[in-house]
């Protein structure tokens, strides 16, 4: 059973508005990234809210995924993380954590990841693209007490990868959307560019 979990927490000041809600090609990112998760073959997606909870909510309402709450959202990435794994499955072999500013990633690359846990049964998997990791990355059963004392002071996801690196095995993709999050406006034409070129093809 294998678990995924979508950090969709902050307040995206860097972006000056609410990127989970931006229109991407008719689509909330957020919708986006929810409905390429959940045609993966991850088991269950949960999706970690906290700024603009309830907006966020209504664009998801009739999607098959599992909505938690992170009333601490403005402590970093690593109290959305925590949220979301321990509420996970407690038969999950692995869990994969996506932030939500990653539109580009699709349900291939989260599928490649997971073939190649399968294969190999890293402790950690990454999804890459030319040798660069990027997101989704997967983390083992074994490693799930560690991911539940992640902190921002310690660097948070950051600390566990780098603390067990020996153990790391990318994923290649062959897309380089498992790079690209949408940060800025400039991010944003980027995405809308690499989607209506793919859309074309």
């Amino acid at each position: 059973m294998f678990s995924l979990v979508v950090l969709a927490a902050g307040k995206s000041e860097r972006f000056g508005r609410n990127k989970m809600l931006i229109d991407i090609l008719g689509k909330p990112l957020i919708r986006r990234v929810i409905e390429n998760a959940l045609s993966s073959q991850v088991d269950e997606v949960i999706v970690v809210l906290g700024y603009m909870r309830k907006e966020i909510e209504d664009v998801l309402k009739d999607l098959p995924c599992k909505v938690v709450y992170n009333r601490n959202f403005e402590e970093g990435m690593s109290s959305s993380v925590k949220i979301g794994v321990s509420k996970i499955s407690k038969t999950a072999e692995a869990v994969l954590i996506l932030p939500g500013d990653y539109p580009l990633v699709t349900a291939e690359d989260i599928n490649r990841v997971i073939s190649k846990f399968r294969e190999t049964g890293a402790s950690i998997v990454i999804a890459s693209y030319k040798g660069r990791p990027g997101h989704p990355i997967l983390f083992s059963q074994k490693l799930f007490k560690e991911l539940l004392k992640i902190s921002e002071e310690e660097q948070g996801l950051k600390a566990v990868v780098r603390k067990h690196r020996e153990e790391v095995v990318l994923a290649e993709t062959n897309s380089p959307g498992v790079l690209m999050d949408v940060d800025t406006e400039e991010h944003l034409k980027k995405a809308i560019q690499f989607l209506n070129k793919l859309y074309s093809e």
